[in-house]
C-alpha cells in the first residue's frame, strides 16, 4: 500500500491528503499540537515510526525563525529513510522580483527571504528522489478573491505594471500526484495566465454583483506588512517544465475557470 507522511497539514496539504485518501492511500500528517487525527510534530517516537512506514514523504511546512523546522528535527531520518519519493512545497518567492519578466526553474534563487531560499536548496540536495514544487499565490474554496470581496477585504491598488501568478489547490494536488511517475527535480506549479491582481478583483466583483473597491495607492490602502510585501514583487511564472516532464496540465488554466468552480460549490 502507498503511504504518505505529510509534515504540516495546512490548506494545500490537507486537500492533497483528501485526494490521496480517496484513491486508497494511507495518509498521516503532522501539526504542531497533534489536533484531530494528526501526529504532534514534536512527538518524535510517533513521527519516526510514521517515517519508517511511509513510501512517500512531503513537507509543506515553511521555514520559521531562520531555519526549516522539518529538516532541523527530522532531516537525517528522512534522508536515510525507506521512502522512494520525497517532496517539498516551496515558493516562487525564491525568484525575487523579475520586473514582470517570465521566470522558470533555471533562474537563480535571489528572493528577499534567505530562510526560504535556504530551505528550497537544502530540500533539493537532501536526496536523489526529491521533488521541489515552487508555488505562487494559492487559492481555492474558502480562500479566494471571492471570499475577500464578500468580506469587504478586497483592494484595488494603483500599480499598473504589477503582475503575478497563482495556482488552485486542485492543481497543486494534481501536480504532486503527476510527479509520482516523473523525474525528480524542481518544478513550478502555476496557472497559464499571470495577471494583475486588480483583474481578479474586477472579475470577482462582476461574478458576485458587488461594487468595485476604490482604486488606491499602496500607501493609502492600509495593507498588512504581508499583503504589502506581495506588491513588492512582480513576475510571471512559467510552468512548461512540469507540463513536459510530468505530463501535468492545470485543471484551472486561468483564474476564470478556478473562480467559476469555486462559485459552483
Amino acid at each position: 500500500m502507498a503511504r504518505m507522511l505529510i509534515f504540516g497539514m495546512g490548506y494545500a496539504a490537507s486537500h492533497l491528503a483528501a485526494r490521496l485518501g480517496a484513491r486508497g492511500w494511507e495518509v498521516a500528517g503532522t501539526t504542531q499540537g497533534g489536533r484531530g487525527d494528526t501526529i504532534a510534530f514534536g512527538d518524535e517516537e510517533a513521527v519516526l515510526a510514521a517515517l519508517r512506514r511511509s513510501t512517500h514523504i512531503l513537507s509543506s511546512a515553511p521555514p520559521v525563525e531562520g531555519h526549516d523546522p522539518v529538516l532541523s528535527r527530522y532531516g537525517e531520518a528522512i534522508a536515510l529513510g525507506p521512502a522512494t519519493w520525497t517532496g517539498y512545497l516551496s515558493s516562487t518567492g525564491v525568484y525575487g522580483d523579475t520586473g514582470g519578466a517570465w521566470v522558470d526553474e533555471s533562474a537563480p534563487i535571489r528572493g528577499r527571504r534567505p530562510d526560504r531560499n535556504a530551505a528550497d536548496a537544502e530540500w533539493a540536495a537532501l536526496r536523489s528522489d526529491v521533488f521541489v514544487f515552487r508555488l505562487p499565490g494559492i487559492y481555492g474554496p474558502g480562500r479566494s478573491i471571492l471570499d475577500r470581496i464578500a468580506e469587504g477585504r478586497a483592494h484595488r491598488i494603483d500599480l499598473s505594471a504589477q503582475v503575478f501568478s497563482r495556482i488552485h489547490i486542485d492543481d497543486i494536488a494534481g501536480g504532486v500526484m503527476a510527479s509520482f511517475c516523473g523525474p525528480a527535480g524542481t518544478y513550478n506549479l502555476a496557472d497559464d495566465e499571470p495577471c494583475h491582481q486588480n483583474r481578479l478583483v474586477e472579475w470577482g466583483c462582476a461574478m458576485l454583483g458587488a461594487p468595485l473597491p476604490p482604486l488606491q495607492s499602496l500607501d493609502k490602502a492600509g495593507l498588512s506588512p504581508a499583503a504589502r510585501a506581495f506588491y513588492a514583487e512582480n513576475r510571471r511564472v512559467a510552468n512548461g517544465k512540469a507540463k513536459r516532464l510530468l505530463g501535468w496540465t492545470p485543471r484551472y488554466p486561468t483564474f476564470r475557470e478556478g473562480l467559476a468552480a469555486i462559485a459552483r460549490r
